[in-house]
């Protein structure tokens, strides 16, 4: 570029200066409200931001007014169908986490009540799941055995579900709901896949009809309970138990085919039970090796309130249980019902999600609920059946009510080996192979998180496969921060556009001048790595043109646009490369600081170090003056005297 060619570069400006409480304001905002919840309130008179303050903690009362008679029969509908899947679904759950069957129901009951009246979600359908049934046996088992136990264990599950309430409430209130984020859409994917295994392996105790079985959750351990006992197998409960997991698979594989018949796999859980209970009561299979629920207590949920045990020695136990299960549950609920929202265009908010989830465990706590949460398998059914807000979930509690006031008897005769099918059928649903192959296409990265939790789960316990999971997606924030990647650029052919050169082989180096990008913040975790990577880009810079017997280097040019924010050791980093440039007769530019990174350098002083004619808009305008500087009459451009260099003010 000739010095005719040469233009004024546009002055780089530093942001208004804000005071200490208005930063502070700024940056408490961006972290805990960045959705701007209080917006609503602004230039409202009191007795309507008491109103509104209402609808935002009570979203019901929001929406209620609109609510129409066409809107109720679509939710009586989806109401009536989830409940026909709540009931078995409820038991079954109870049953794997060795508590009674009739807290199944009860857990039916009240939480989809509050939730109700707290949630967000039109289609999240509230009850009991898998995962953290399967947790709760896990981790309570361990401390407390529920069959020489039962009234500890139960009041432990109690405490647990309390404390999980609390701790999701304390997250939503506190707008802390970015905690949950660290568990990854891959480690989730991992994780309830080796669940779900789990939880597969462990029905074979009810479907070949064993007594005995191991407390253990590992793949070793079950298949040793279960090869040991061969001699106990009782072929009744085989044959009845692949009959129904058969049907309950078909069922589920032609919904899939046609989803106008969505209606037919919400179905086949309750068909499943009253034709397990009619085939045992005509056979009396019960009395040839065929278990069964037996006795289910008539009545809405007494309260439990005087069995929270927070003087009891496991309490430690309870709080760790409730904590892992709650951020489980909130994973799966907030993401449940963030892709319905999609589907539907319309917003969920996650910290009251997350509210809503926790009073509705605390209340569930009190009235002898375990935790609950927004299993998929239940709000796809809401989804399908076409509800229009959460009355669906009051209409499912209401049926609910009813079967616990007058239905339970009929559950007498129920076999366990059903429940069995019906626990398995729904797990192979969440055993997703498909969401673990795609991510081997897209980042294998991801894919090592999803197969480390997957086999820290079968192979070890639940909590190494979410240790293994949490710790390998922190190892990976930690290494997008500690070394982030810095590139080349050069210049598209025929602009002023300049892009990586992997990215775009065709773009041209600029003779005497090496431009660097640094995608990432710079913080006291990446200084020295990237302080280390620019001294190895010069030196392999200056060697590629010195085996060349091209120009030799003359500038450095940081491209920082990307830098979001500085800290003191950045800054040190910065003075380091332009001592380490100066040693080697070159010059460094500094081209796009943000505004948080330029007032960060203009404070340190280091502009004033670097001189301010050497800081630019962009790229190309730093490219222009480097040019310039290059095709003057000075041959040493970083020996010349600062005011020889085109005027740049900042």
């Amino acid at each position: 570029m000739g010095n005719a060619d040469y233009e004024c570069p546009h002055p780089v400006a530093l942001p208004p200066s804000k005071t200490l409480f208005k930063s502070l304001e700024s940056s408490l905002k961006e972290t805990f409200f960045p959705d701007d919840p209080f917006r609503p309130f602004k230039n409202q008179p009191l007795s309507k931001k008491v109103v509104l303050g209402l609808q935002y903690f009570v979203p019901i009362l929001e929406w209620a007014p609109r609510y129409t008679f066409d809107f109720f029969k679509s939710d009586l509908i989806a109401g009536i169908t989830i409940a026909s899947l709540a009931v078995p679904q409820g038991i079954s759950y109870a049953s794997l986490a060795n508590l009674p069957p009739i807290l199944g129901l009860y857990s039916s009951f009240v939480p989809p009540l509050v939730y109700a009246m707290l949630g967000s979600s039109r289609d999240l359908a509230v009850g009991t799941v898998a995962v953290a049934s399967l947790l709760i046996s896990s981790l309570l088992g361990k401390e407390v055995n529920p069959n020489e136990n039962p009234k500890l264990y139960l009041q432990l599950a109690f405490t647990a579900t309390f404390f999980a309430g609390l701790f999701q409430a304390s997250l939503g209130f506190l707008r802390l709901g970015f905690i949950v984020d660290f568990l990854s859409h891959a480690t989730i994917v991992g994780f309830m896949g080796g669940a779900a295994t789990v939880v597969c392996l462990q029905q074979l105790k009810g479907l070949l009809g064993l007594v005995n079985f191991t407390h253990q959750t590992d793949l070793s351990s079950v298949m040793r309970s279960v090869f040991s006992q061969t001699h106990q197998w009782r072929w009744e409960s085989g044959v009845l138990g692949c009959c129904f997991l058969f049907f309950l698979l078909l069922t589920k594989y032609f919904s899939k085919k046609r989803a106008a018949f969505f209606w037919i796999n919400a179905m086949a859980p309750l068909t499943s039970v009253i034709l397990g209970s009619l085939l045992v009561y005509l056979t009396h299979a019960e009395k040839h090796g065929v278990e069964v629920i037996g006795h289910l207590k008539k009545g809405l949920n007494p309260p439990s309130v005087s069995d929270l045990a927070f003087g009891s020695p496991y309490l430690m136990t309870a709080i760790k249980t409730g904590i892992i299960t709650g951020v489980i549950g909130l994973a799966e609920g907030v993401a449940v019902g963030r892709s319905f929202a999609i589907f539907k265009n319309y917003h969920i908010d996650g910290n009251k999600e997350m509210i809503a989830f926790g009073m509705m465990n605390i209340a569930g706590s009190c009235t002898s609920c375990y935790l609950t949460a927004g299993p998929f398998s239940r709000s796809a059914v809401n989804f399908n059946a076409g509800c229009k807000t959460a009355v669906s979930n009051i209409v499912m509690a209401t049926a609910v009510m009813i079967t616990l006031l007058f239905l339970t008897p009929f559950f007498f005769y129920t076999p366990l080996v059903v429940l069995s099918s019906i626990i398995m059928a729904a797990m192979l649903g969440l055993i997703d192979y498909e969401a673990a192959i795609h991510l081997w296409k897209i980042d294998k990265f991801d894919f090592l998180v999803c197969m480390g939790a997957y086999l820290g789960v079968v192979f070890g316990s639940v909590e190494i496969g979410l240790v293994i999971a949490v710790t390998l997606s922190l190892l990976r924030v930690l290494l997008f921060v500690a070394r982030p990647r810095t590139f080349i650029l050069g210049n598209i052919p025929n602009s002023n556009v300049f892009r990586s050169v992997d990215q775009y082989p065709t773009a041209n180096n600029v003779p005497g001048v090496l431009i660097l990008q640094i995608d990432a913040p710079i913080y006291f975790a990446n200084a020295n790595y990237l302080r280390e990577r620019i001294s190895r880009w010069i030196y392999e810079e200056e060697e590629k043109l010195k085996a060349s017997g091209e120009t030799s280097l003359h500038y450095i040019i940081l491209d920082i646009s990307t830098v979001g924010s500085i800290d003191t050791s950045g800054i040190s980093m910065l003075e380091e490369v332009k001592k380490n440039a100066d040693r080697k007769g070159l010059k460094l530019v500094l081209a796009n600081p943000r505004s948080e990174v330029i007032k960060k350098l203009d404070k340190s002083k280091f502009i004033e170090n670097i001189g301010q004619e050497w800081i630019y808009l962009t790229v190309g305008e730093a490219v222009a003056a480097c040019n310039f500087m290059l095709h003057s009459c000075k041959p040493n451009p970083a020996a010349a005297e600062l005011h020889d260099a085109p005027e740049n003010n900042v």
